[in-house]
């Protein structure tokens, strides 16, 4: 598949076979992930893949800060990867200080890049994934034992597709540009 391709037919794909995926397929995609770019090539990004029912059936129940919609996705996948970051490096200086204005905010663009980059690279591989971004981070941290010092970015729930979702409308390019 080309990237063309890739970007304009990737879906979030919120209902997964109960197939577990393999841990080769899941290095394939990382492989690929990688490669996303951040703040002064700091490659803080990290991925786990939990498919322990247990630990995803808590994260379930104790961590979407009652979200339904995030409840019933994840309740119903077997393959869950947490996008974590190491703190304290994305967007600071050797001292300590910001870099940026953004403060600690970029280290959530630097999520923001890895996040979109595993799913393209995960559809590339015929698996689809959803993006989520309502749960409680220091809960999650706690029940899937995330190391000291890393912080959770996003939940991606991820599979072979039960089914692909059409296409939502997008806006069109005059709606999205502007020029001075």
């Amino acid at each position: 598949m080309n990237v063309i391709e890739c970007i304009k037919t990737r879906r979030s794909v919120r209902r997964f076979s109960d197939e577990l995926i393999s841990k080769e397929l899941f290095e394939e995609i990382i492989d690929l992930a990688r490669m996303a770019p951040t703040w002064k090539n700091t490659q803080t990004l990290r991925y786990m893949l939990i498919q322990d029912k247990e630990i995803i059936n808590k994260i379930c129940e104790d961590c979407l800060l009652g979200f339904e919609h995030n409840s019933k996705t994840v309740s119903k996948c077997n393959n869950l990867v947490l996008l974590l970051q190491v703190n304290g490096r994305c967007g600071y200086e050797r001292d300590g200080s910001f870099t940026t204005s953004k403060g600690t905010g970029w280290e959530m663009f630097d999520a923001g890049i890895a996040a979109q980059t595993f799913c393209l690279a995960a559809h590339d591989k015929g698996i689809g994934s959803v993006i989520l971004g309502i749960f409680d981070d220091a809960k999650i941290a706690e029940v899937a034992e995330i190391p000291e010092g890393q912080t959770v970015a996003a939940v991606i729930p991820i599979g072979v597709p039960a089914f692909m979702p059409e296409p939502t409308p997008r806006k069109e390019v005059s709606e999205l540009v502007s020029y001075k």
